[in-house]
């Protein structure tokens, strides 16, 4: 698919409803407990695509190492999920709020770390040079939209996980091992963009 903004508005009308890690492991019940609302920015630039993407650092207790969206858990100053992801990502790669528009958010993924996180869709309409936090983000990098928009990129895995096998999407990219929730949360996405 050949990146344009109106298909990401059109996708927003068009994603499927919400998702969960346990989607792919009927087997695994999940915990009773409250889910903590999160958000996390899928910011595009407006002149090709790309998305933004971070490598998390090496000595995090949630997720360390691996491939995400810039966002985190609503803190109590935060208006909402908008907000948090917006804030997050000011925060986790130095993009300001005033660089980008806000297109509107995806349905809710239920992580299975307990989080209920809200992508948020947005686009990027002036230059910035992301500055990775430290002790929170390794690398801040792009995948062309051409990857991340395509349904077909993404595959079923497995692996062990609390003494049985998990089934997880994944959508490698060269280096970046994109997987997980991420990976589920921009299939999303790709689905409502192939519509």
């Amino acid at each position: 698919m050949i990146w344009s903004e109106a298909h990401l508005t059109r996708a927003l009308r068009a994603a499927p409803g919400p998702s969960s890690d346990y989607d792919l492991n009927p087997d695994v019940t999940p915990p009773g407990t409250a889910l903590r609302p999160a958000g996390v920015l899928a910011a595009f630039h407006a002149d090709d695509g790309r998305l933004v993407l971070t490598k998390r650092a090496s000595g995090l207790r949630h997720h360390p190492g691996q491939i995400a969206l810039p966002g985190g858990k609503v803190d109590p100053g935060d208006a909402d999920a908008v907000a948090c992801a917006l804030r997050e990502a000011r925060e986790e790669i130095g993009l300001p709020s005033d660089h980008l528009r806000v297109l509107g958010t995806l349905p809710p993924h239920r992580t299975v770390t307990g989080f209920s996180v809200t992508p948020v869709l947005a686009v990027i309409d002036r230059s910035f040079t992301p500055v990775p936090e430290a002790g929170e983000v390794d690398e801040v990098f792009a995948l062309p939209f051409a990857h991340v928009a395509d349904p077909a990129r993404y595959r079923i895995e497995r692996r062990r996980w609390r003494g049985g096998w998990r089934s997880y999407h994944a959508a490698p990219f060269g280096p970046y091992y994109l997987w997980g929730a991420t990976a589920r949360i921009l299939l999303g996405l790709a689905r409502g963009l192939a519509r």
